[in-house]
């Protein structure tokens, strides 16, 4: 309801005190009576405010509560006359600062009349903006069940209200989109979506606005979820935008839990490859036919991704999702990557970059919280050594377990250094040649804090050089000498012969 229709309302007799003809086009959401001389704690905006004055001794008094009105975003304040026989112009005066419209309520006018009046047209005006949700949401479903896709859902919304409208997974990626987002906008939206305590939610990045709306239960987690971004705060929009966005929402509800079932039905042919492939069948013919199967061209390059949650084996339903998330960031045309589980892991196969693979779990991280996602990743190669790339891909993951992060992934391309044979090995026995090269210096300097590891970590970093090591430790050289001589007697290592030097610095990766 308009400002404008109450002041016109022949049965009200109310007089505009405060406010041009643009003002009284504002919308009024609610009406609140109060003689509170602060009621902002009770205001949300939009309201019109009445009241009778009591709370008015002073001047200062007028000041005070048409401030905190205005604050509080009211659309206007109604003013009884009964009280002092008329509105008091420091009242008028307050509004007049404030930019708040202001009518004057005759003494024979009800606030009660006022009330009824307001909240009877709003009531009509929901009915009547109920039922035409209801028809419009009939249509979009009668057009989603006729083939209509839900990037042409998304462009009729976002040409009905004038505002481009995306619907995005976790990992940003786009499912449907009436335009695309620039890179930083999209950055924002994926992060507010992942870590905003309530949704829906505003999303600010430079310029740009958007609101962000969850897709299916509340319950459901939001690393594995879908997302609509709409231009423009949320708060602001008109009745008929927002009806139009929840729409949106819910078709997207269903337009997903459609696909979900699709994927499910293909569960079983992509745990099927993966097994061949982990069994060293990567270059068998029915391989090829299972990948075949499951919607993937096996002729040219493919990737193999392994991941898992650490100590958290009831999520690897979880991971595999994610899995299928990114992976599809990358699968060229309509193929989608084939996912499945093998060992306690998930496994995904599919055509495609690494690097941007990884680029797009890395959005995650934010709302995994105490949960640890290890990824890793092959380099791409031919069908026949898929058996290979898998081994690689695991060997990627054990070297990612060993990085700090909730979200470390490692690809194919790291593993050319000690730190990937280091990852290779197993755990108690990478630990056990540890303890027996420098088991000694580390006894050594706990019982006498003589700094031997430090020095002889310092000695391996510069190549050997006293000057240099010397110098990063702020030591005298030969003090530099004395403590690797007491580490070559502690060892019996010579630091001097290469082969030597080699065992203590794998050692000392390994601690």
């Amino acid at each position: 309801m308009l400002l404008r229709e109450l002041v016109e309302h022949p049965r009200l007799d109310l007089r505009v005190l405060h406010g041009d003809a643009a003002a009284l086009e504002r919308s009024v959401r609610w009406v609140y009576t109060t003689d509170l001389i602060d009621p902002s704690r009770y205001l949300s905006g939009g309201e019109l405010v009445i009241s009778g004055l009591v709370w008015r001794s002073t001047p200062a008094d007028s000041e005070r509560f048409v401030a905190a009105v205005a604050g509080a975003g009211a659309a206007a304040l109604a003013a009884g006359d009964a009280v002092f026989g008329g509105v008091p112009d420091d009242v008028v005066d307050a509004c007049r600062r404030h930019g708040l419209p202001l009518l004057a309520v005759p003494e024979h006018t009800s606030f009660s009349d006022v009330t009824e009046l307001v909240v009877g047209a709003l009531a009509a005006a929901r009915g009547d903006r109920l039922a035409h949700t209801l028809s419009r949401q009939r249509e979009l479903l009668s057009a989603v069940a006729g083939g209509m896709g839900l990037g042409e859902v998304a462009a009729g919304i976002a040409a009905l209200t004038g505002r481009d409208c995306r619907v995005l997974t976790a990992t940003g990626r786009a499912v449907a989109a009436s335009a695309p987002l620039p890179a930083a906008a999209l950055d924002r939206a994926v992060g507010t979506f992942l870590t905003a305590v309530r949704l829906p939610a505003v999303a600010r990045a430079g310029g740009s606005v958007l609101s962000v709306f969850p897709v299916g239960p509340a319950s459901e987690q939001r690393i594995t979820s879908w997302f609509v971004a709409v231009d423009g705060a949320y708060p602001d929009w008109d009745p008929e935008t927002a009806d139009a966005v929840s729409g949106l929402v819910a078709i997207t509800a269903l337009d997903r839990a459609r696909r979900a079932e699709g994927l499910r039905v293909a569960r079983d042919i992509a745990d099927d490859a993966i097994a061949l492939i982990a069994a060293g069948g990567g270059d068998r013919p029915e391989t090829a036919v299972r990948l075949r199967q499951a919607g993937l061209d096996p002729a040219g390059p493919l990737v193999v991704a392994v991941a898992g949650f650490v100590d958290r084996p009831d999520l690897l339903e979880t991971a595999r999702m994610v899995l299928v998330d990114a992976a599809s960031h990358v699968t060229p045309g309509e193929q989608p990557p084939v996912v499945g589980v093998r060992d306690g892991v998930a496994v995904a196969v599919f055509p495609g970059d690494p690097a941007r693979f990884a680029a797009a779990l890395r959005r995650l991280e934010p709302a995994l919280g105490t949960l640890r996602l290890t990824v890793g990743t092959s380099v791409p190669y031919g069908p026949a050594a898929l058996s290979g790339a898998m081994q690689e891909a695991r060997h990627a993951r054990d070297l990612a377990r060993m990085r700090e992060g909730a979200l470390p992934v490692v690809t194919g391309a790291e593993l050319t250094s000690h730190v990937a044979l280091l990852a290779a090995v197993p755990d108690d026995m990478r630990r056990a040649f540890a303890a027996r090269v420098l088991a000694p210096v580390l006894d050594y300097d706990e019982r006498t804090g003589a700094g031997l590891l430090a020095t002889l970590e310092a000695f391996l970093d510069c190549s050997g050089s006293w000057s240099r090591v010397a110098e990063q430790l702020h030591l005298h050289v030969n003090t530099v000498r004395y403590r690797i001589g007491r580490v070559e007697e502690l060892t019996g290592r010579d630091l001097g012969q290469f082969a030597d030097r080699v065992d203590v610095f794998l050692a000392l990766r390994s601690l």
